[in-house]
């Protein structure tokens, strides 16, 4: 592993740590209150999107490493970015927050099972990870250190140590947070010989990916027939997912392939580009009702 590597795993650890001093045992209280709403937010997030997304990889021509970037987003759960964001966007925020509690357990598990099996059911990427003598449990190691690992240790925090908790909760938060946009944009600035007007049919490909995302998530809201509120906050998990934790093994695992880390950056930036824009969008919405 590269010193590039190491750092970017390590930024990302702290993400997922900062996040899980946000999580309390009562959000987890929460999800025995509301279940359908929760499941609601999961069938797009662990189901609906990921199999689309395999499915298109079979249909579409693309390079495999651009496949294989797409399968990956798609099996990652939804960021924190996505509570903060239906927050803004008068979601139901509690709602929010226990999807994202609930994914973030249940991807230790399914996202490395979800990219091993797509990826290996895909010919194009199957034979491609073989031509770079990729181990696809190498996926699950990536998983155990960047999320379950941190995940655990900040539950701990917050059970144990609920003062220093608090202490590091927004610092953290914001550091790691402007360290991620720092390797993105730094990244993105090392490889520009490689992007401008090139760059178009992959962000193209970002902005439909996760408006299928959005989509989904929209859809599952409506034929479970759960409240506007709810509806707001199935809606950004469906679409929001955690291109961070996606970069973390694109780095490890894949020694940062180029067409790999401009899907993950591309989704990175598009994703709260898009999420903003619901908020606002909602948040005039609600203004006329109010008026």
């Amino acid at each position: 592993m590269t010193a590039q590597q190491l750092v970017l795993s390590l930024v990302l650890a702290v993400m997922v740590f900062s996040v899980a001093l946000e999580l309390r045992v009562e959000d987890f209280q929460r999800v025995a209150r509301m279940p359908r709403g929760v499941l609601c937010g999961l069938i797009p997030q662990f189901v609906l999107l990921p199999v689309c997304t395999w499915g298109a990889t079979l249909l579409l021509e693309l390079p495999p490493s651009t496949e294989a970037a797409m399968i990956l987003v798609a099996a990652c759960p939804g960021g924190s970015l996505s509570n903060i964001i239906t927050h803004h966007g008068g979601g139901n925020t509690a709602l929010s927050v226990s999807i994202s509690a609930v994914a973030s357990l249940l991807a230790l598990v399914l996202t490395p099972f979800h990219f091993s099996w797509m990826i290996a059911n895909n010919p194009a990427t199957a034979s491609w990870l073989r031509a770079l003598e990729i181990d696809p449990s190498g996926i699950w190691l990536s998983l155990l250190l960047i999320l379950a690992a941190p995940m655990t240790l900040g539950l701990l925090f917050n059970h144990r140590l609920p003062g220093l908790t608090a202490r590091l909760q927004k610092p953290l938060a914001n550091l790691s947070l402007l360290a991620l946009l720092a390797f993105i944009v730094l990244g993105l600035i090392r490889e520009r010989h490689l992007l401008g007007a090139g760059i178009l049919p992959q962000l193209v490909l970002v902005v439909l990916h996760n408006a299928g995302g959005l989509a989904l998530g929209a859809l599952t809201a409506l034929a479970m027939r759960v409240p506007e509120r709810d509806r707001r906050a199935v809606m950004l998990e469906g679409g929001m997912q955690n291109s961070g934790l996606a970069l973390g093994i694109i780095a490890v695992q894949f020694h940062a392939d180029l067409g790999m880390v401009i899907i993950a950056s591309l989704w990175g930036i598009w994703h709260i580009v898009s999420g903003l824009s619901l908020a606002y969008l909602w948040r005039r919405k609600d203004a006329r009702s109010a008026a």
